[in-house]
């Protein structure tokens, strides 16, 4: 095996062992979710997603447009994204819009440089309820009109990635391993009565 093409397997191998340090991100439509009540609510919706067991919960990015009917105000309607024992973010995108209508928000927000990201534990659920802070009407008091979210989720599992002196010496290994197989050949040819034309 040529000194190139090892030099290609171990930068490949070293990439995918870090690439595969973060999950992929989770991006959930949020277009006619209704809000009904406050958190806990049997009424209001609620969403799971296998994320992986102890996942992190870095981030998120949304872009969302949302109407409060009557009385209630957009300020109000909300999203609880936890685990399963309840620990997570309460986000209400409308915070300060203290009015019913339709609005629309955009955003990102690095959970953990405010200190709210969180592991989802062992059974990797996340779970997304939507909810009205102040329960105004009967039936639905806001609804989520369009857009998406975004959750940025760091793997639990790690994947040990081999020190530079390691790959170096596994790189050197096959090298030697290369060459010795190429001398043998070589001394094998010489060896049964074959010699190069010409002689």
């Amino acid at each position: 095996m040529p000194l190139n093409a090892i030099r290609k397997m171990l930068a490949g191998v070293s990439l995918f062992a870090c690439a595969s340090v973060f999950a992929a991100p989770l991006t959930v439509n949020l277009a006619g979710i209704q809000s009904n009540g406050i958190a806990g609510n049997p009424d209001n919706t609620v969403q799971t997603y296998d994320v992986g067991a102890n996942a992190t919960i870095t981030s998120i990015a949304y872009a969302v447009g949302l109407s409060a009917f009557g009385t209630s105000w957009l300020s109000d309607i909300g999203l609880a994204f936890t685990n399963s024992d309840g620990t997570g973010v309460l986000f209400n995108p409308g915070l300060g819009n203290d009015g019913p209508g339709t609005a629309s928000y955009a955003g990102n927000i690095d959970l953990a440089d405010l200190g709210l990201d969180f592991n989802v534990g062992a059974d990797g659920i996340l779970r997304l309820e939507f909810y009205d802070y102040y329960d105004d009407l009967a039936g639905a008091d806001g609804r989520w009109d369009s857009g998406a979210i975004t959750f940025g989720v760091a793997s639990a599992t790690t994947q040990d990635v081999p020190e530079p002196a390691t790959a170096l010496l596994l790189g050197g290994g096959l090298a030697l391993m290369g060459y010795a197989g190429r001398r043998k050949a070589s001394n094998g040819a010489a060896s049964n009565g074959a010699a190069p034309a010409g002689r």
